[in-house]
């Protein structure tokens, strides 16, 4: 089977890491014998009349059969959707991934494991007075420590945790505008969790993530990383997890829960790949060129 690929990234973010995961997706697919193209997402322009939709490009150059979208430029994904090309991941699990409190909404919605959460009612960021009277449920629920999570954020950015109601107060006023969450702190995970790698049914690789100083595990934080082998239920979890948001493959970041629970901290449908290649030696990209490639042959 003859098939040709583009893979894209954002071409505005100047850290190599993200250009990095499109090379290792080129070079799976080259190995078997696979052509793809990497493509910035700024060499593609969607263009939208009365009468048609485009893709328009500097070199005119045929639609692929597939595209692996490694970037959140979910208006561009759903624009080649629209004209009928595959795209791994779609536009909406994409979305979804992107946005925690969709991601949550739809993880409850499966009844799959979370951490309690609460979604704070929306606030505008252009008013001089905000009515917090709602924190004080919040912390009837869910006491102290919190975290308090934007619906937007990577790399464990964009994550807090506060220890009183003052603290609370001021992060709620310093988030005005955006979409955020309140959320269990779950204490027996506090500086560790594992990353699996999830690609169609299963589980392919996966790492403990271990921070010495901070509640957050992730390595581009400071943590550190080991082989980690997971459990049939841990393993079930990650893979559900990704369905469920309608993922072709995905990193899914599980905490510790009471008794080494798996408890479902976050989605990510565009998680890099070089940290786990490092931790495991395994190469997540040839999973996804296989999965792809299966995916043709029985469409």
């Amino acid at each position: 089977m003859s098939l040709h690929g583009w893979i894209i990234y954002n071409g505005h973010l100047p850290a190599t890491k993200f250009l990095d995961f499109a090379e290792w997706l080129q070079l799976s697919a080259s190995n078997k014998n696979i052509t793809t193209q990497i493509i910035k997402n700024n060499e593609l322009l969607s263009v939208l009349s009365s009468d048609s939709l485009d893709i328009v490009q500097e070199i005119i150059i045929d639609l692929p059969d597939f595209v692996i979208f490694t970037d959140k430029d979910i208006y561009l994904a759903k624009q080649l959707e629209l004209l009928g090309v595959r795209v791994f991941n779609s536009a909406q699990s994409i979305a979804v991934s992107d946005d925690k409190i969709a991601t949550y909404q739809i993880l409850a919605q499966h009844r799959l494991p979370i951490p309690k959460t609460i979604i704070s009612p929306k606030i505008f960021s252009n008013l001089n007075q905000i009515d917090i009277g709602f924190s004080d449920k919040i912390v009837k629920i869910l006491g102290f420590p919190m975290i308090i999570k934007e619906a937007y954020g990577s790399f464990g950015e964009q994550v807090y945790i506060v220890k009183t109601v003052d603290e609370m107060t001021k992060k709620v006023r310093e988030l005005a505008g955006k979409p955020f969450i309140f959320q269990e702190f779950i204490d027996s995970s506090y500086g560790k969790d594992i990353r699996l790698h999830v690609v169609g049914n299963q589980v392919v690789a996966s790492m403990l993530r271990t921070a010495s100083n901070d509640f957050r595990a992730n390595v581009s934080a400071g943590g550190t990383m080991e082989p980690y082998f997971p459990s049939s239920f841990e393993r079930e979890t990650a893979i559900a997890a990704t369905k469920a948001i309608g993922a072709d493959f995905a990193g899914v970041d599980l905490l510790f829960g009471p008794n080494q629970t798996p408890i479902i901290c976050e989605i990510n449908s565009n998680a890099h790949i070089r940290n786990m290649y490092d931790c495991t030696n395994i190469n997540v990209a040839d999973y996804i060129i296989d999965y792809i490639t299966d995916w043709f042959e029985h469409k």
